[in-house]
């Protein structure tokens, strides 16, 4: 068999495994499906893992950034947008071309800058630009993964910690009044709790924890454990 008739079975081969398993269909509609690429066919099922973690903490990070803003529209306004959907589609629109045009963004900085009683921008992009770019340098900032690629089970998770303090200081955050630094969890008009930002960070955390047991596994390197300094948002590295 020459290369190019073993290169068009196996790529059918592919083609047919990738149409057999129906997709999952989401309550919002959404399909877990994903576009088949020539490129699959240099990636291992480690590969594959990585990139439909990341997407799904990308997903939660888009998530909790549109839910702050609809909690906090002043900061939206203040930063001159047109609503809480532009605001939030404005800070995740470098992701298609993130490995060229990140932002030069010091994530350990802006997640500071967000608490500052004199700060006087956007305390939501601040926020979650910060750990927008976190999350992506624990992935080294690449998009799509292959089989030689390197990914650090300690970076992924150390972001899950700093993740953890984030969220601790969310809800606890207060300015010289008492009032929260920014609104999240709270009561609906009936009392009743709204706990959704706690349910979404703790997605969230739980999915990089997972991630990084399974590459903790397949490198055979151990993470090490810590801790984050919440009172001084002292961050692990990345």
């Amino acid at each position: 068999m020459t290369r190019t008739a073993l290169a068009a079975c196996l790529l059918s081969a592919a083609l047919a495994a990738a149409c057999t398993a129906p997709p999952i269909q989401r309550r919002d509609g959404s399909s877990s499906q994903r576009s088949f690429s020539v490129s699959d066919l240099v990636k291992g099922d480690i590969d594959n893992v990585v990139e439909i973690h990341q997407q799904e903490i990308l997903a939660s990070l888009q998530t909790l950034t549109l839910k702050l803003y609809r909690r906090n529209p002043g900061e939206w306004r203040r930063a001159g947008f047109a609503s809480a959907e532009t605001a939030t589609a404005a800070l995740f629109e470098p992701l298609p071309r993130w490995q060229i045009a990140r932002p030069g963004l010091q994530w350990e900085t802006a997640l500071r800058d967000a608490w500052r009683p004199d700060y006087p921008g956007d305390r939501v992009r601040a926020l979650m630009g910060g750990l927008l770019v976190m999350h992506m340098a624990a992935f080294d900032h690449r998009t799509e993964f292959y089989l030689l690629t390197e990914v650090d089970a300690q970076k992924l998770y150390n972001a899950a910690r700093n993740t953890e303090a984030v969220a601790w200081k969310l809800s606890s955050a207060r300015d010289a009044l008492g009032r929260p630094v920014l609104l999240s969890n709270g009561f609906d008009g009936n009392g009743v709790a709204n706990l959704s930002f706690e349910r979404e960070f703790g997605k969230l955390i739980g999915i990089q924890d997972a991630l990084a047991k399974v590459v903790e596994d397949k490198n055979k390197r151990a993470i090490r454990f810590g801790v984050v300094n919440v009172a001084s948002m002292i961050f692990l590295p990345i």
